[in-house]
C-alpha cells in the first residue's frame, strides 16, 4: 500500500477502509511538550510529529474580537476567571470565580452578558486553510457544555440544578446551545469543506462509575448533543466524543442517537470500559482513539510495560478501527523513554 499523510490515515478510517498502519495522535502537557522538544532537538511541534510518527491534527478557530469581557478584564468570554493550581511538576489552571454563581432565577440568568457569535472574525479560519499544506487532519470546534456550566455556576451548584433547579439549567444549557449551533455553523462555513472533525464532549464518567443518571443525561445533555453532531455531519464534519471514565450506560445513546464516530480517550481500566467489550458492542460502528493508559502505565510503568500495552492493544483492536493515544495528557511525571517507546512500538507494529 502506498503511504498516507496523516490526513488520509484518519480519513481512511472515518470512512470504514483501511490506512498504511495505525494512525497515531498525541495529547500532553505543556510541560512534557516543551520538555520533548528540548530532548529530541525538534525546534517546533510539527518536527517533533514528524519524529515520533505522528498523526496529530490541526486545530483552527476563529478570532474573539473583543478586548475583555464586559466589565471585567481579567475574565474570559464567559466571565469566568481563573488562577494557577501548582500540582509540583508543573501547573494547570482551575476556575476561580463562577459569574453565575449567585443566580437565582430564570431571569438571572438572561441577564448575563453571553457572547455572541458576531464578536468572532471567521475568515482567520479560511485564511489559514488556504495556506495549509492538507497533510494533516483539520480540527475544529468544540461543544462541551456541561464542563462550562460548572465553570459559570460552581460544579456543586450545577450539579444540583439539574435535580431541584431544572429552570436553571434549561436556561443556561440553553444559552450555550444557542451560541455554540450558531459559534459552529459559521466555522464550518469558514471551512469550506476542508474541516475534517469536531468534538461533540462531556465528561460522563468518574474513575469508578457514571457522573449522573441515563434520565438525567437524556433529559439535558442528549438534545443538545444530537444537535450539534447534527449541524456537523450537514458539512460534512466527522464527530469525535470525549468522556472520561465510567461512561459504558451512555454509549448506546451516542452511538445511536448523537451518532458519534470516534470515542476517546478509553480508560480501559474503568469498570466497563474494557477495551475488549468495547470492540465487541462497538466495534463496527466507532473509531477508538486513546487507550494507552497515561495513569498507570505510561506515567509508572517500565519501558517494557508500555510495549507489553501496545502490543496487547494492537491485538484487541485488529477487529476494529483504532488510533493509538495517551488515553489523555501525559503528565510531567512520564518519563520520556516510556513515551518514545509508545511512539516507537506503535509505528514497527501499526505497519505489520
Amino acid at each position: 500500500m502506498t503511504e498516507m499523510t496523516p490526513r488520509e490515515r484518519w480519513l481512511a478510517l472515518l470512512e470504514g477502509r483501511s490506512a498504511d498502519r495505525i494512525p497515531t495522535d498525541y495529547q500532553a502537557t505543556p510541560e512534557v511538550t516543551e520538555r520533548l522538544l528540548r530532548e529530541l532537538n525538534c525546534p517546533d511541534e510539527e518536527a517533533l510529529y514528524r519524529r515520533l510518527h505522528i498523526d496529530a491534527r490541526r486545530f483552527v478557530e476563529p478570532k474573539w474580537k473583543r478586548p475583555h469581557f464586559p466589565g471585567d478584564p481579567e475574565a474570559d468570554m464567559w466571565g469566568v476567571r481563573y488562577c494557577w493550581a501548582d500540582y509540583g511538576c508543573g501547573q494547570y489552571q482551575e476556575p476561580a470565580y463562577h459569574p453565575l454563581a449567585a443566580a437565582e432565577t430564570v431571569d438571572d440568568i438572561h441577564a448575563h452578558a453571553w457572547p455572541d457569535p458576531d464578536d468572532f472574525d471567521y475568515d482567520v479560519i479560511t485564511e489559514a486553510l488556504e495556506r495549509d499544506d492538507g497533510i494533516r487532519p483539520i480540527h475544529a470546534g468544540h461543544y462541551e457544555p456541561f464542563l462550562l456550566y460548572g465553570y459559570m455556576r460552581g460544579l456543586e451548584r450545577a450539579l444540583e440544578d439539574l435535580m431541584i433547579r431544572p429552570e436553571i439549567a434549561d436556561a443556561i444549557l440553553g444559552h450555550l446551545l444557542d451560541f455554540y449551533w450558531e459559534h459552529h455553523r459559521r466555522i464550518f462555513e469558514a471551512g469550506r469543506g476542508r474541516i475534517d472533525t469536531t468534538w461533540v464532549a462531556e465528561d460522563l464518567g468518574t474513575q469508578h462509575g457514571p457522573l449522573m443518571s441515563l434520565e438525567t443525561y437524556r433529559r439535558f445533555l442528549l438534545p443538545g448533543q444530537i444537535k450539534m453532531a447534527e449541524l456537523a455531519r450537514r458539512y460534512g464534519v466527522h464527530v469525535m466524543y470525549h468522556t472520561d471514565g465510567a461512561a459504558y450506560q451512555f454509549l448506546p445513546d451516542l452511538v445511536d442517537r448523537v451518532g458519534i464516530e470516534v470515542l476517546n480517550p478509553i480508560q480501559w481500566r474503568c469498570p466497563g470500559m474494557e477495551r475488549e467489550r468495547l470492540v465487541a458492542d462497538f466495534g463496527d460502528r466507532l473509531v477508538f482513539h486513546g487507550s494507552i493508559d497515561n495513569q498507570q502505565t505510561l506515567a509508572f510503568g517500565s519501558v517494557q510495560d508500555v510495549v507489553a500495552e501496545v502490543r496487547e492493544s494492537v491485538e484487541i483492536y485488529h477487529p476494529a478501527r483504532w488510533i493509538c493515544a495517551p488515553c489523555h495528557n501525559i503528565q510531567p511525571v512520564t518519563p520520556t523513554e516510556n513515551i518514545l517507546a509508545m511512539y516507537e512500538t506503535i509505528h514497527e507494529l501499526g505497519s505489520a
